[in-house]
């Protein structure tokens, strides 16, 4: 097979929602693909499909959850093969949620297990989330990002309350603020003063490594 078809082979098994079918195309990917692309490529571009197919209601959140479990697990496989100055790598910590307000879990869980996937130590703290709490969790964790979902737009004000605390509080120099969810827009973060915006679980991955690495 060529790494090509390797490739749509693993985002395939992710779609299906299958463990099993996950482990397999990991198996028979590692020996000619670095992890870095079946994570990325693979794993990550299906489970990206996965999200797409639930906003439009062809797969429902128990497929999503398996989806993101079958991920998790395929993630896990190829570090048990990694050397260990790989594995330990973090490229930075990321506190991510849905803010107060706003119960829309699921695209942000997708984040968080991509980020996660692509070696952030992530702080997933859930869905309406007062804004206090990313700050507090920032702290406590010496954050260097704060990924900020919103899926309403009478929630969207939260994202921007958050940076106003991280002023507030002298943080807003050492910590990134990244939002996302589907009334964000490019424009809304420049007009927040957020560091970037992500349409999508790709994008997040993309836009976290162009700021902390």
């Amino acid at each position: 097979m060529t790494s090509e078809e390797l490739l749509q082979e693993l985002s395939d098994a992710i779609i299906s929602c299958k463990k099993d079918a996950v482990l397999a195309a990991v198996e028979k990917a590692k020996s000619e693909i670095p992890a870095s692309e079946i994570i990325e490529k693979g794993l990550a571009a299906g489970m990206n499909e996965v999200g797409v197919l639930f906003e439009r209601g062809k797969l429902f959140l128990p497929h999503v959850m398996m989806a993101a479990d079958a991920m998790t697990a395929g993630v896990s496989l190829l570090e048990a093969g990694m050397p260990a100055g790989d594995q330990g790598k973090k490229l930075g910590v990321i506190v991510n949620g849905t803010v107060e307000g706003d119960v829309h879990d699921i695209g942000k869980s997708i984040v968080s297990t991509m980020l996660q996937s692509a070696g952030f130590e992530v702080h997933d703290i859930g869905r309406d989330v007062p804004i206090r709490n990313f700050v507090e969790k920032a702290k406590e964790t010496g954050a260097d990002m704060i990924g900020l979902s919103a899926l309403m737009t009478t929630t969207l004000p939260g994202q921007k309350e958050v940076i106003e605390l991280l002023k507030e509080g002298g943080l807003r120099e050492k910590v990134k603020v990244m939002i996302g969810g589907a009334p964000a827009t490019q424009a809304w973060a420049e007009k927040i003063g957020a560091d970037c915006y992500a349409e999508n679980a790709s994008e997040a991955v993309t836009r976290a490594k162009e700021l902390l690495l």
